[in-house]
């Protein structure tokens, strides 16, 4: 028998494998899986990349303190409105060209920010940020209906690719400036890995499942009346709260207890880097098990162990405080591993990823808000980081009862 032929043990029959349309469809598979990682690579730079040229920008254009303020605080109401409108993008013109015209969203932002001043830069930053807020909703979708069996690995992968391209955009911009002469430049420059990361998708995107626009209506059905769809939207929405408040205010809390601003700025990009070995690790076990809630809630515990350290001492254990914290943020894959588990097809986890961050990311961009505001209220920081540990207590509740196997 050549080796063409396979027998079907169960039948007898002899059937005839086509060795080469099996080695064309692997080959798919690892081009479409280059393709997310390089989509997720670009979905925080442009967010990240703003930080470290920040007082450069505002000492050039001659802007306040508030419009930095807006400017760090667009991504996160721009993540909730474009979010909620990506479902209906994809249903419109299909789910492959859906993320094409994100990414190029995303590009032109990329360019459009750094032509002009102040209000040129939000408005770019705008386009920018709707780009990446459709991707951020729909490369779930694409794992989901593309990667059926590995769904735990690929969101890991995707999730530790983008917590690495944040990093990268804070690590590597400062010295693209002084290559590039320039703050404009520097941030211009990342719109080049993006058009690498869409040339890579147009090609790797044919054929997957929802790449054509939806000819049907689904009527009677909306997941804004689903318990469980809100049960896991709070629990994306607690997370992500406290990974804004972490990346935001936890340097000012360590310099304010005696750490230097350089480590500071170290054991932030410390906390960040934590979640890619973790994501790539942790998602696929928890995806194989037959529920997520001891995952959520054991991580979880460990965020919160953190958090009591920093309620109670910040500076007498800074990189335990740190380490502790960075792996109860790494949850953040659980949470989109749960969006893909949690529905039954392709339209469903559109849907549910598009209400999950929409709310979600809604409710987090609150939290730094609301930490500082409970700082300069009682010129402390047991009150904010009370606060911490109410909202961590709520996510394990959240994410015990997302992580049951169930279906939207």
């Amino acid at each position: 028998m050549n080796g063409n032929t396979r027998v079907n043990t169960t039948s007898g029959e002899v059937g005839i494998v086509d060795e080469h349309a099996l080695g064309v469809r692997a080959a798919g598979g690892v081009l479409l899986t280059i393709a997310v990682i390089l989509t997720a690579l670009n979905l925080r730079p442009a967010i990240t990349s703003v930080g470290p040229l920040l007082g450069e920008m505002r000492d050039s254009m001659g802007a306040t303190a508030t419009w930095a303020g807006v400017l760090t605080t667009l991504p996160g109401l721009c993540f909730a409105a474009a979010g909620l409108a990506a479902p209906w993008l994809s249903r419109r013109i299909g789910l492959s060209r859906a993320i094409s015209v994100a990414l190029t969203i995303l590009i032109a932002g990329l360019l459009v920010r750094v032509l002009d001043g102040p209000y040129v830069v939000l408005g770019g930053t705008l386009i920018a940020t709707a780009g990446i807020a459709l991707t951020n909703v729909l490369i779930p979708v694409v794992i989901k209906g593309s990667f059926p069996a590995r769904v735990g690995l690929m969101t890991g992968v995707y999730t530790a690719a983008l917590q690495g391209g944040g990093a990268l955009g804070s690590a590597v911009t400062p010295g693209l400036e002084g290559a590039f002469d320039g703050w404009r430049s520097a941030l211009a420059s990342w719109a080049a890995v993006a058009a690498v990361a869409l040339a890579v998708w147009l090609i790797a995107s044919r054929g997957i499942p929802g790449s054509k626009p939806s000819t049907t209506r689904v009527k009677g059905r909306s997941l804004l009346r689903n318990r469980l769809a809100w049960t896991v939207t709070l629990f994306f929405g607690c997370q992500s709260l406290l990974a804004y408040v972490m990346m935001g205010w936890l340097p000012e809390v360590f310099i304010d207890s005696g750490v230097s601003k350089s480590t500071a700025g170290l054991l932030v990009g410390l906390m960040s880097l934590i979640a890619v070995p973790i994501s790539i690790f942790v998602s696929p076990l928890a995806a194989r098990s037959s529920s997520q809630s001891g995952w959520i809630v054991g991580l979880g515990v460990i965020g919160v162990a953190g958090v009591i350290g920093l309620l109670v001492d910040p500076g007498a254990a800074p990189l335990l405080w740190t380490v502790l914290v960075g792996l109860g943020l790494s949850v953040f894959s659980l949470a989109l591993t749960v969006i893909a588990l949690r529905a039954r097809t392709t339209e469903d986890t559109a849907q549910l990823s598009g209400m999950v961050q929409g709310f979600g990311y809604l409710l987090a961009g609150l939290g730094p808000f609301l930490f500082g505001l409970l700082h300069d209220l009682t010129d402390g920081w047991t009150v904010p980081w009370t606060m911490v540990l109410i909202v961590y207590l709520v996510q394990m509740f959240m994410g015990a009862l997302a992580g049951r196997n169930r279906y939207v």
